[in-house]
């Protein structure tokens, strides 16, 4: 529990934001209310309700704020890709993780569930800006390399939520072993971008 010392707007928002992600995480979207982050945090429920407004307030912050999270890191593993600086399989688990350890599958599960499909526009936002960064400028066919970036992207996404959805589960009723979607994730990456484009590319762009 977090002691009473005096903090600003922007600091007790981000300090809430991340007890909810916490809660989301640990005890699922049930759990998400003002009067729990309250508590985890040794708030008072007006207080929070000054910071966002509403409990919806509150879930629609969560959104932008997990977004922003994921995306990052999805990003950052692109990056060092691109780089030459991580392998394929190093982008697979961060991305997964991403979807699974820090709440993103949850929070596309919750907002799908109670209908408010609005709330995952900060994800879908985050996503479009990502592929932007990343397009292609120097390919022979920019307009198709794109296009393939946006595809493997979108194969990738999905099966990463796939898997924190519904990965134990289902790959428990296969018999299959937990980490096989990954694996087939690292090799639809490895064929769209091998290791040798990739070293290629930084060796261009040093």
């Amino acid at each position: 529990m977090l002691s009473r010392k005096r903090l600003s707007s922007k600091e007790s928002r981000m300090v809430a934001l991340e007890a909810a992600r916490a809660l989301l995480i640990e005890s699922g979207p049930q759990s998400v209310t003002l009067k729990a982050v309250a508590a985890r945090i040794d708030r008072t429920h007006a207080n929070l309700l000054h910071h966002f407004g509403s409990a919806a307030g509150l879930q629609s912050a969560l959104s932008e704020h997990l977004a922003k999270t994921v995306c990052a890191t999805i990003a950052d593993a692109m990056r060092a890709r691109r780089a030459g600086l991580s392998s394929a399989r190093e982008v697979v688990d961060l991305t997964f993780d991403a979807f699974d350890r820090e709440g993103g599958g949850q929070l596309a599960s919750w907002m799908l569930v109670s209908g408010n499909e609005d709330a995952l526009n900060p994800i879908v936002e985050s996503i479009h800006s990502l592929m932007d960064e990343f397009a292609p400028t120097t390919a022979d066919d920019p307009e198709k390399a794109a296009h393939d970036l946006r595809e493997v992207t979108l194969g990738l996404v999905l099966m990463a939520l796939g898997d924190a959805l519904l990965g134990s589960q289902l790959s428990a009723s296969l018999d299959l072993d937990r980490s096989t979607a990954r694996e087939r994730a690292e090799h639809m990456l490895q064929q769209a971008v091998p290791d040798a484009r990739v070293r290629e590319l930084a060796s261009q762009a040093g």
